[in-house]
């Protein structure tokens, strides 16, 4: 739950109004947020929602560290590294009066650790060696893979997915991939008419009218 601490230095409560949004913030993306609030008069931390970067309330703000400015409305996102290590995403954004004069900044610390991690394991699952290749024995005569990839490049190219292509856009892509050979394989028609969706006689429509 995000932490509710008592203000530090903001004696006025000027700033008292924003620990909600601190503590909602941080309570929507727990564990994964922390919410650090800071006063512009004394530069100083003065609410904390979901501690984990370890700072106390009181302690200097750094604002120099963020490139702070008095004009600024937001500041980020930018990457920071927390104590134990761990990659924070961070956004700020500079609190002001009623006249307009910035009084405060909230920020916005985002545990990103997590997702990196989980991206490096799916990254090791999904890769495979470039220097390995595709097994010879295994694809040397695989024409279904082989269709499976002109197929795939042809609907990239075209930025189409098969299930929205035209009909135009089909008689197309059955004459290329005879042109290419890709009927010679047996039952190449049959697995070709199944990869784009349509009957077999449509395909043989196709190339008949393509005069393959």
């Amino acid at each position: 739950m995000p932490q509710a601490p008592r203000p530090f230095s903001d004696a006025a409560g000027h700033l008292a109004i924003f620990h909600p949004v601190c503590d909602a913030f941080a309570l929507l993306l727990q564990p994964h947020a922390e919410v650090v609030l800071h006063d512009l008069a004394t530069e100083t931390v003065v609410y904390i929602a979901n501690n984990f970067s370890r700072r106390a309330l009181g302690e200097p703000s750094l604002l120099q560290e963020i490139d702070f400015r008095p004009e600024d409305r937001m500041i980020g996102p930018y990457e920071k590294v927390n104590w134990d290590g761990r990659r924070i995403k961070s956004i700020s954004a500079v609190l002001r009066s009623p006249e307009g004069r910035p009084v405060g900044v909230l920020c916005i610390n985002m545990d990103v650790s997590h997702i990196h991690a989980a991206i490096e394991v799916l990254s090791t699952f999904s890769g495979v060696a470039t220097d390995q290749g595709k097994p010879t024995a295994l694809f040397k005569d695989d024409w279904h893979e082989r269709i499976n990839e002109y197929v795939s490049g042809w609907t990239r190219r075209h930025g189409v997915a098969i299930a929205d292509m035209t009909r135009v856009q089909k008689q197309q892509l059955v004459r290329e991939l005879a042109q290419d050979g890709a009927f010679s394989g047996k039952h190449a028609a049959a697995y070709i008419s199944r990869v784009l969706q349509m009957g077999r006689a449509t395909v043989y429509n196709y190339l008949r009218d393509s005069g393959n």
